[in-house]
């Protein structure tokens, strides 16, 4: 037997369906994850009470100024990000929403992304130790590096560990600090020959700089558009592809003399 339903039960029937879909698209989790600015540290100096950059074998310079690696924090792996928090940050510009996979290209669980992440930041930092010292000509001379950087995870601090390890050792090449007394933050990964790569989360990374001070920020070049989308005021970009480009960068803006780079 078949009854037809009347235009407001048959409404009613077919909004249920549509309701539980919508309850469950707001409810469950997605693939994303919630960023905004972490913290920095300058290379040069300390943090969380060990000293970032240790050189043995060769005279070390007393440095002025500051070199700070920047970061973004991101919600855990293992967090369940809903589509009102997607939403949320969506519009805001101290928060991004980023694919999972982005910020966490290792996959896995909670414990084998800290241990992919650790071995990230681990080549990271071999990869630079050997970039600043084949291009200050001291690959072979017995000069140990250790670099010590408590918490932090993959390869994003490469280029300021190396420029880190150029201007404790040669400085701008004539006595002066890489920095000019400056704070100069930045990001981006190195590898063995001294080229600069793309990390991801920049607009997070120089709002974070901004905030501890910098007044300079090292970029990938292939990030300057994401950078200068939502630049803080006050910070100037410099666009770098090596090693050598970002210390002639710094050197020209320490002495006022060459051109400095721009986006």
């Amino acid at each position: 037997m078949l009854t037809r339903l009347t235009r407001p039960q048959a409404l009613a029937v077919c909004a249920a369906p549509v309701a539980a879909l919508l309850a469950t698209a707001v409810l469950a989790p997605l693939p994303f994850s919630v960023a905004q600015p972490g913290m920095t540290a300058d290379v040069l100096g300390e943090n969380k009470g060990q000293q970032v950059i240790t050189i043995s074998g060769a005279p070390v310079r007393k440095t002025t100024g500051e070199l700070r690696m920047t970061t973004i924090e991101a919600t855990s792996p293992d967090t369940r990000v809903s589509l009102p928090q997607v939403i949320d940050s969506w519009f805001r510009t101290d928060e991004a929403v980023m694919p999972r996979d982005a910020v966490y290209p290792g996959g896995g669980d909670v414990r084998e992304i800290e241990q992919f992440n650790r071995k990230q930041m681990e080549e990271s930092q071999d990869e630079a130790t050997r970039a600043a010292l084949r291009y200050l000509g001291r690959e072979n001379q017995g000069v140990d590096v250790t670099l010590k950087l408590a918490d932090v995870g993959g390869p994003s601090a490469g280029l300021l560990f190396s420029l880190g390890i150029v201007d404790k050792l040669d400085g701008d090449g004539s006595g002066g600090d890489l920095t000019g007394g400056r704070v100069v933050a930045g990001t981006g990964t190195i590898d063995a020959g001294g080229r600069v790569g793309a990390v991801g989360g920049v607009p997070l990374k120089t709002q974070a700089a901004k905030r501890d001070g910098a007044t300079v920020f090292l970029v990938p070049r292939d990030e300057c558009s994401e950078a200068k989308a939502e630049l803080p005021e006050g910070l100037r970009l410099v666009p770098v592809t090596t090693l050598r480009g970002a210390v002639d960068a710094l050197v020209a803006l320490e002495k006022g003399t060459g051109k400095v780079p721009s986006c």
